[in-house]
C-alpha cells in the first residue's frame, strides 16, 4: 500500500481572528502560517506534537462556501484525557465530563470552538506506543 498522512483540515469559521484566538491562546495550537493579501486569509494551525495542520480562511470561494461550525468530532489523541481536559478547562475552553468506553479503555472529552466545530479529546491505552 502507497503511505499516506492526513496534512490539512479545513476547518470553516466565522470569524478568521476570533478563531484563531481561540485555538492558539485557549486550546495551544502553534501558528504555521497567517498571510493576509488581496482578499485572501490563510491561517494555518497545529496542534502541539501533530503532523497534521487546520487551516482557517477567508476569501477562497471553495472554503467560504463551506458552513461554520460545520466539522464535527475531529479527533486529537492523547496521552491522557483528564490531564488535556484539566489544561484545555483551566485556559476557559469548556470541555465535556470524560466518556469511558470498552472497559475504560477508550476515553474521551468534548469540545466546541466558537462556531460549533466539534473535537474530540481521545485516549486509546493500545495506541499510546504508537502514536507518541
Amino acid at each position: 500500500m502507497v503511505q499516506m498522512k492526513l496534512e490539512l483540515v479545513l476547518l470553516p469559521v466565522t470569524d478568521v481572528d476570533k478563531a484563531k484566538a481561540f485555538y492558539v491562546e485557549q486550546v495551544g495550537f502553534g501558528v504555521d502560517v497567517d498571510v493576509d493579501r488581496d482578499g485572501m486569509r490563510i491561517v494555518q494551525l497545529t496542534p502541539p506534537g501533530s503532523a497534521c495542520s487546520i487551516t482557517l480562511s477567508k476569501g477562497i470561494p471553495e472554503i467560504d462556501a463551506l458552513p461554520p461550525g460545520s466539522v464535527k468530532s475531529t479527533h486529537l489523541l492523547v496521552l491522557d484525557v483528564a490531564e488535556a481536559r484539566a489544561e484545555l478547562i483551566s485556559r476557559g475552553v469548556d470541555v465535556g465530563e470524560i466518556e469511558e468506553h470498552d472497559g475504560g479503555s477508550i476515553k474521551y472529552a468534548y469540545f466546541a470552538d466558537p462556531d460549533g466545530n466539534t473535537w474530540a479529546l481521545q485516549e486509546m491505552a493500545w495506541r499510546m506506543g504508537d502514536a507518541f
